[in-house]
């Protein structure tokens, strides 16, 4: 009797251990705040949606983060917004967040994870491993990334022999270019295609001189960018655009901007939407 008492007791003991351990990881974060809109993409994947208390505004996907409160744009965060809604993991990319506010995330004594993000789908790998491990569920992220890698081995890309040029808008006043070592034109690679411009890395003020030089046979924008710019017709207003191959031909694409830069889980969407695009 007092051999089954013992054993009873262990079992209870090592039933509730487990509970224990189970709840505590999946319990490890409970109020997160995540500043980058891939983060919070890879976090809702892994299964963290509900416990996402903050994000910021390029975090446009699920769409049931249109309801979670924002904290500002990842290039401009500041650290007041964030704590004031009492996170216990706060996690972004190195790509913005300044070593200041980043200070006073540390000072505070909040767990954070800053990790940085490559732009290609082994980054997005990279990124989801990361965060899962961070987050105890590294087997969630491993079933993340087989599922990307069956996307990509069944993705059929034929090389087009066309330039594309990015040109992001904020209206006619604000028009920028995308060059190299840019999410646009990883992107673009991706998908088979060039990028019109060339020569330099970042961004570059559009020029009507630069924009024939280019000669771009598509130009492509974020949906929203087309639209500042009052649509196609805006655009083929704007000095140099009707002279391009791209004008003359009205071969402009657009996409929703998360999904074309942010390198997330739906990175083989991304690529597999853009090319079609751009052959059509």
């Amino acid at each position: 009797m007092q051999l089954k008492l013992r054993w009873s007791t262990v079992l209870l003991l090592l039933c509730f251990h487990i509970s224990v351990s189970v709840s505590a990881q999946s319990t490890a974060a409970k109020r997160i705040v995540s500043l980058n809109g891939t983060v919070t993409e890879i976090l809702c994947d892994l299964g963290f949606q509900q416990q996402i208390v903050g994000v910021d505004v390029t975090s446009t996907w699920p769409a049931a983060m249109d309801k979670v409160p924002k904290v500002g744009h990842n290039r401009n965060i500041t650290a007041e917004p964030v704590l004031a809604l009492q996170p216990d993991m706060i996690i972004s990319t190195t790509n913005f967040l300044s070593p200041a506010v980043l200070s006073q995330f540390e000072n505070v004594g909040i767990k954070h994870l800053i990790v940085e993000q490559e732009y290609s789908v082994a980054g997005t790998k990279k990124l989801i491993t990361q965060i899962a491990a961070a987050l105890k569920v590294a087997d969630k992220g491993a079933q993340l990334c087989k599922q990307l890698d069956q996307q990509q081995a069944a993705l059929k890309i034929v090389p087009q022999n066309k330039k594309v040029l990015f040109i992001y808008a904020r209206g006619a006043g604000t028009m920028m270019v995308a060059g190299e070592a840019t999410p646009m034109d990883k992107m673009i690679a991706l998908a088979g295609a060039k990028n019109a411009a060339n020569g330099f890395n970042d961004f570059k003020p559009l020029t009507a001189e630069a924009l024939v030089a280019a000669n771009p046979d598509v130009i492509l924008l974020f949906d929203t960018g087309l639209q500042s710019l009052g649509g196609v017709d805006g655009l083929l207003k704007v000095p140099g655009v009707a002279q391009t191959s791209a004008g003359k031909n009205k071969k402009v694409i657009v996409m929703d901007g998360q999904l074309l830069t942010g390198f997330s889980p739906r990175v083989i969407t991304a690529v597999k939407e853009l090319s079609q695009k751009i052959s059509g």
